[in-house]
């Protein structure tokens, strides 16, 4: 299969697509941490994203996709999409933000691809566009970690939970104003000890191990997804 997986630079769901024998290709705005140039396309995946479509990876090689993309995975950009970040409108954050994120969002929606999966965590796209298919945790793929999940699909299969595990640390904050305490899980207080705002939006958008598996594995190596989603709809 011919798999874009985009606003991934971590190669997470690319390097598992990869060992499965796809061909698959990561692309975001910023070099790639996971360590395959060769599979990464460094640009704005907006082009991209119909197929048809010719573009260079980074170690300098054209490719060429004659055909619509079988599969697109996406991962858009959550910071003004999110729940946790709409205080911020409030207190006077440019409205226009949020509208080219909503835009951006939608645009993989509407892409012209048989099999879309949009990922991103709670947030206004569930109301602005509609409720997610499936909602997901790590620890229900093996990683002992909560992180809510959620996924919109076409033409896909919800994922199924492969190993059902503790839900990791957590860590409580006091807030020295009001007093209040939230929890946070210990993944999401390691990234937000990172040094700069870039690394920490990056460090709290990775896949984890055991979800990115999951995708790799089931939404590829089904006969026919299309009579299989009809049927669990």
């Amino acid at each position: 299969m011919k798999i874009l997986v985009a606003c991934e630079e971590s190669q997470a769901v690319t390097k598992e697509l990869r060992k499965l024998g796809h061909e698959a290709y990561s692309c975001d705005l910023i070099e790639c941490s996971g360590g395959h140039p060769e599979w990464h396309i460094k640009q704005d995946v907006i082009p991209l994203l119909n197929g048809k479509c010719s573009f260079y990876t980074c170690d300098g090689i054209q490719h060429k996709i004659l055909s619509k993309w079988d599969l697109i995975i996406a991962h858009p950009p959550c910071t003004h999409l999110s729940s946790t970040g709409q205080w911020a409108y409030k207190k006077g954050k440019p409205i226009s933000l949020r509208e080219d994120a909503v835009d951006f969002f939608m645009k993989f929606v509407n892409a012209d691809c048989d099999r879309i999966a949009i990922e991103n965590p709670v947030g206004i796209m569930s109301t602005r566009y509609q409720k997610p298919n499936q909602i997901i945790h790590p620890w229900q793929f093996g990683d002992e970690a909560e992180k809510t999940t959620c996924l919109w699909l076409k033409g896909l299969p919800k994922l199924q939970p492969t190993k059902i595990v503790g839900k990791g640390e957590t860590f409580d904050y006091v807030n020295p104003k009001t007093g209040g305490i939230k929890h946070y899980p210990k993944w999401m207080m390691d990234a937000l000890k990172a040094k700069t705002p870039e690394e920490r939006s990056r460090l709290r958008s990775k896949t984890f191990p055991g979800i990115a598996l999951a995708m790799a594995t089931q939404w590829t190596n089904v006969p026919n997804l299309i009579d299989l989603v009809e049927k669990i709809d």
